[in-house]
């Protein structure tokens, strides 16, 4: 069972903060803190550009920090292949799954309802854009970057990849996050915070739905790939290089 974490301040960035006690991303979901594409920032700069006192938002984290669940997953416990598999299996598995059924809802509404709201096929437009993305990002993880990062935890001493460090096609992954996570942002603005109006037909009230489990799942899935998987990766390679080469360490 994980341990509770009571004490944070506002130099902690708010990645880190959620790699270590997963519990907290609810406190920054409802406040609009980018825990994911953002969480190499620090609270405290997190808090200004959003206008909130750090120490408020310090307060919630505290209380939600003192209460642990047996429950749910723990990425920070898994190995890497662990947490790899857990990812595809997982947010992939849902993205498979989830994105061609909103494209199909989007492209809906946006026909039967986009006279009513031009914003509408904006929001069909983003959704596939996104979903072009992701499918690449996707085949790019599974193919490449997660079985080498497999590769690398397997073995005695740094493998020669191809692509040099893991840092390299890593960054390109980062790079992908950040586009996503503008979409999402910019898929609740056309949404009004995926709030349906009162005319709304069923499927347009299912679509705004789906979007809405949409953000929560990816920026769980980005944050465990930023701030955990990622990072863990790096370090290892650096870590088995210093060692398969000891009187030439590598630089942190």
């Amino acid at each position: 069972m994980p341990t509770a974490i009571t004490s944070f301040t506002a130099a902690d960035t708010v990645g880190s903060l959620v790699a270590q006690c997963p519990a907290l991303s609810r406190v920054f979901e409802q406040a609009g803190i980018d825990y994911c594409c953002g969480g190499k920032i620090p609270l405290a700069e997190a808090c200004r550009r959003k206008g909130f006192d750090p120490q408020q938002i310090l307060t919630q984290l505290e209380a939600a920090g003192a209460v642990t669940s047996g429950g749910g997953v723990d990425p920070s416990q898994m190995s890497l292949t662990e947490l790899a598999d857990h990812i595809v299996a997982t947010h992939h598995a849902y993205l498979k799954m989830e994105l061609p059924r909103l494209e199909a809802m989007t492209t809906k509404v946006a026909r039967v309802h986009g006279d009513g709201d031009v914003r509408l096929p904006q929001v069909n437009q983003v959704l596939l854009g996104l979903q072009a993305a992701m499918t690449s990002h996707m085949d790019k993880e599974e193919q490449i970057l997660f079985p080498l990062i497999r590769e690398l935890e397997a073995s005695a001493t740094a493998p020669e990849f191809h692509c040099g460090s893991l840092a390299n096609p890593v960054r390109v992954m980062e790079l992908e996050h950040d586009q996503a996570g503008g979409a999402l942002v910019k898929l609740r603005e056309l949404t009004d915070g995926f709030t349906s109006p009162d005319w709304a037909c069923n499927t347009y009230r299912a679509m705004l739905d789906a979007l809405a489990h949409l953000e929560h799942d990816l920026y769980d899935h980005i944050h465990k790939e930023n701030n955990i998987l990622f990072p863990r990766a790096i370090a290892l390679e650096t870590s088995k290089q210093s060692q398969t080469c000891p009187d030439h360490p590598v630089s942190l």
